[in-house]
């Protein structure tokens, strides 16, 4: 069965054997020396349960010491159909000190449906128009609506053209598309994939988004990583996953806290490392453990646990 973030936050089971953490709210987290190749991001997925809102999600990534994150499009555009204002999101941002380095959504860019990418375009230009006036610089482009098992697979050549098309709406409103790989999809499940693509397209713009816990499921080798490129890597997913689960059979919901599974995560990260900037690490889980408790404390363990699988690289 093919899991994406949206069938993940509707089926918020998790497998037994996953290790979990589980703290008191009050406990403390002790968190390790940042290190300079890497900042540390927080994907509101890993609240997302708690269900605080637009902005209660950024004070609490703030509060946790993150400065920089990732953002869902949903909860934004609830925020702003609640009476909220791009101006006012601004402010509150920037005065705490947070950056937002990309938005998850799921405009259907790539589908064969003509209509329904015609629709999916038209999405995805409205949501960079709003994301540019929060200062958002990146939106992730996964391969939405061509992503279920009965999904044909599509020629790579014709993805390359979807993606350029996309890319050149991201040069004219200022919010890139970053290609994502979801190892649950007929298309773009493998690292090859998504490197053919951005490759192919020739674009100074064209980025992938690769993610642990879908280099896992996808089946792509982790020692792929080395292949990609410093230059196509800006933002990295970091999560993990515990041992006893096939890549056929782990879901979204398995994820769990770095460093407390069986990634390879130090060797991803020693890979991806870049000597001309720092890499945004972000981390991304739907865990349904984490849900149940308070939200600060879930952020705040979850930068100690980047932080130490990070530690002296």
């Amino acid at each position: 069965m093919t899991f994406n973030r949206r069938q993940a936050l509707k089926t918020f089971g998790i497998t037994a054997g996953a290790a979990l953490l589980k703290l008191p709210a009050t406990a403390a987290v002790n968190t390790p020396k940042a290190s300079p190749a890497f900042k540390y991001s927080l994907n509101m997925s890993t609240i997302r349960g708690q269900k605080l809102g637009f902005i209660k999600e950024l004070e609490t990534a703030s509060k946790a010491g993150f400065r920089h994150v990732e953002i869902w499009i949903d909860t934004f555009q609830t925020y702003l159909q609640q009476g909220g204002s791009v101006t006012e999101a601004r402010k509150i941002i920037e005065g705490l000190g947070l950056q937002i380095e990309n938005a998850i959504g799921f405009a259907r860019w790539i589908v064969d449906d003509e209509a329904t990418r015609k629709a999916g375009l038209a999405q995805l230009q409205q949501e960079m128009e709003q994301l540019a006036k929060i200062g958002c610089k990146r939106i992730a482009a996964p391969p939405m609506g061509a992503n279920n098992a009965h999904t044909p697979v599509i020629d790579l050549n014709v993805v390359t053209e979807r993606y350029l098309a996309i890319l050149e709406m991201g040069e004219k409103t200022g919010v890139l598309p970053i290609l994502e790989m979801w190892g649950g999809s007929p298309n773009l499940k493998k690292i090859s994939q998504v490197l053919y693509v951005v490759t192919e397209s020739g674009h100074k713009n064209a980025r992938v988004l690769l993610d642990s816990f879908h280099i896992f499921k996808g089946g792509s080798s982790f020692d792929s990583t080395a292949f990609v490129g410093k230059p196509a890597i800006d933002i990295f997913h970091v999560n993990d996953y515990p041992a006893g689960i096939s890549p056929e059979k782990i879901s979204e919901p398995d994820r769990i806290y770095p460093g407390d599974g069986i990634a390879p995560l130090r060797q991803l990260m020693q890979c991806i490392r870049n000597p001309e900037k720092p890499v945004i690490i972000s981390l991304e889980v739907f865990n349904n453990s984490y849900y149940q408790q308070d939200a600060l404390l879930v952020a705040k363990t979850g930068l100690a646990k980047m932080k130490a699988i990070t530690a002296g690289l």
